[in-house]
């Protein structure tokens, strides 16, 4: 496991803007393809990484660097992403379908983002439909442990502190996920 670099953590604690900057290029993209891995669409993955480094900067008096600096950030998102999903749930009780299609058109009527053309990409795009339904089918705590383990390449122990879980129980959640994904995806015709 990296060593915990003391120096960093209290450049960011003076906010000297150089270790800012240095903890955004380093995180910044990870947080945001998480937060995309974990089903939010783009611009709510952009806010909720930026949520993320506005509270990781206003939590820092409380960091004692026991841990990654990444670990700290991941499970802030994991909160985070808790509370929008708690937000999501509130908000789909009380958003009518007509606001929503609505929301895709302009003002004069024009899509705001046209339709893809059939036959532009059509296996890809099945593909990676059949994917993101699979990944939307687990659990929320096995898709988490997937997330973090197969696409942000986080160790079982940082994981385990992110989702606050044991590492045994990690490895049985990744377990399960894959064995899920896999049966879904042999199921809509994708794997042998």
């Amino acid at each position: 496991m990296p060593k915990v670099d003391k120096d960093l953590i209290e450049q960011l604690r003076r906010r000297n803007p150089d270790a800012l900057r240095t903890i955004v290029t380093e995180h910044a993209r990870r947080l945001y393809r998480a937060a995309r891995g974990m089903g939010f669409a783009v611009e709510e993955a952009e806010d909720l990484s930026q949520d993320v480094l506005v509270t990781f900067l206003e939590s820092l008096d409380r960091f004692e660097g026991r841990a990654q600096v990444s670990t700290w950030l991941f499970g802030i998102l994991h909160h985070k992403v808790q509370e929008r999903r708690r937000d999501r749930v509130q908000e789909e009780l009380n958003d009518p379908i007509e606001d929503a299609f609505a929301a895709q058109f302009d003002a004069r009527g024009n899509w705001i983002q046209p339709p893809v053309a059939p036959d532009r990409a059509a296996t890809a795009r099945e593909a990676g439909d059949a994917i993101r339904q699979c990944l939307e089918s687990l659990p929320a705590l096995q898709r988490e442990a997937f997330q973090l383990r197969q696409v942000e390449g986080l160790s079982a122990a940082e994981a385990s502190n992110v989702l606050v879980q044991t590492v045994t129980h990690i490895g049985v959640l990744l377990h399960r996920a894959r064995m899920r994904l896999r049966a879904c995806l042999e199921g809509k015709g994708w794997l042998p």
